[in-house]
């Protein structure tokens, strides 16, 4: 690590492991909002960013909390299952559309890329509601897994219940 005299430190975030400056750089670049999807230990947080010099603006946002106080997921459920990550990537396209935007680019941050994971749940949720964001169709889930079948009968019909409160809202 840099720390003589003539030596030069590497920013704070980069030294700390928290952020890919070359990877930020490049979706910059395309200038469409990033679709910031985060999964935490207990909740997943989906959030439209635009870049603005001064700092990044928050467009829209929607996490596990706000799914189970404002969309009926049951308080009981896990705010981090692929289900859930699915309905906040849905929650957050429609609210998006319905304040004008359609496009945006995925940003998962430093976490892993595997196929049919949260993020590309959440991913998946914002396609079907109608944002448009490049991503390959391989990468995405099996409906199966997004309805929730492999975790039991309460939590598919617990899910068609909170899709069908987030359509009626938008």
């Amino acid at each position: 690590m840099a720390k003589g005299r003539n030596q030069r430190l590497r920013f704070k975030r980069r030294r700390n492991a928290e952020t890919d400056y070359h990877r930020r750089q490049r979706m910059l670049r395309g200038g469409a909002p990033r679709a910031v999807v985060r999964v935490s230990n207990t909740q997943v947080t989906c959030q439209l960013v635009d870049f603005h010099p001064d700092g990044d603006i928050v467009l829209a946002s929607i996490t596990g909390k706000s799914l189970v106080d404002k969309h009926k997921w049951p308080k009981e459920s896990s705010r981090k299952s692929i289900p859930a990550c699915y309905l906040a990537g849905f929650a957050l396209a429609k609210s998006a559309i319905s304040k004008g935007h359609s496009k945006a680019i995925l940003d998962i941050g430093l976490a892993s890329s595997s196929k049919g994971n949260r993020i590309y749940s959440a991913l998946k949720g914002m396609v079907d509601a109608g944002l448009e964001v490049p991503h390959s169709e391989e990468v995405l889930p099996s409906d199966q897994r997004v309805n929730g079948e492999h975790i039991g009968e309460s939590i598919v019909k617990a899910f068609q219940k909170t899709k069908k409160s987030i359509e009626g809202v938008s």
